[in-house]
């Protein structure tokens, strides 16, 4: 194996376990996530924050581009933004509902019973917005390029959704089209453009969700051996 001999390298922290262990780990991991549910219905208990912590730290662990990790996790608890959030999605989402979405959208929406209310934003402890790196900045302030920065985010929101599951909250992903005011009300810098909002809480005493099923694995899988 090569590699830059000015670049330092450790040993991998590999733990081989035998395979029946693998596969009751794999089971209960894919039994857990299984009963994940996306609810629009929160409840506003609070969070300690130290958990959201540790979701996003899971979130970083996410593999990346050259390992540049083109993501940044913004965190509001306080509810005057939240009201002002809310505010601006739904005066976008009003806009989708009332026209913007093609028609196909709003058939595909149609079954989740999604509307341009987003209660959701205010009531849950916890907002996390998601912003991707389009670029670096170095010291000197030019721009450093990215690389499969849209894919290495898409990686690290998987885990975050993940962590927090497991950690036994719940979350939603909504992403407000467009997403332009979350970048001024957060006051981003121009390299970053909003991707996912997720609130993050418990789900309310009367969460609800539609009655769906997720494709069976020949649906989602194709094999050569």
């Amino acid at each position: 194996m090569q590699h830059d001999p000015d670049r330092a390298f450790v040993p991998l922290n590999f733990e081989r376990r035998p395979e029946d262990e693998m596969l009751r780990r794999a089971r209960e991991f894919y039994a857990e996530m299984d009963r994940r549910r996306t609810t629009r219905h929160f409840s506003d208990r609070a969070v300690p924050r130290e958990l959201i912590e540790h979701a996003i730290r899971t979130a970083g662990t996410a593999p990346s581009g050259a390992h540049q990790q083109p993501w940044t996790f913004v965190v509001v608890g306080d509810a005057g933004m939240k009201r002002i959030m809310r505010e601006a999605a739904e005066e976008e989402e009003r806009a989708n509902y009332g026209g913007r979405m093609p028609p196909e959208w709003l058939h595909a929406l149609a079954p989740l019973g999604t509307d341009a209310v987003k209660e959701h934003i205010t009531t849950a402890p916890w907002v996390v917005v998601l912003f991707r790196q389009r670029h670096g900045v170095n010291a000197d302030g030019s721009q450093r390029t990215h690389y499969y920065s849209t894919e290495s985010c898409g990686i690290a929101a998987g885990l975050f959704i993940a962590a927090v599951h497991r950690m036994g909250l719940a979350t939603l992903t909504h992403t407000p089209s467009p997403m332009g005011f979350l970048s001024e009300l957060l006051q981003r810098p121009a390299n970053e453009k909003p991707f996912l909002l997720m609130p993050v809480g418990y789900p309310a005493a009367d969460a609800r969700v539609p009655d769906l099923s997720r494709k069976p694995l020949d649906e989602i899988s194709a094999w050569f051996e």
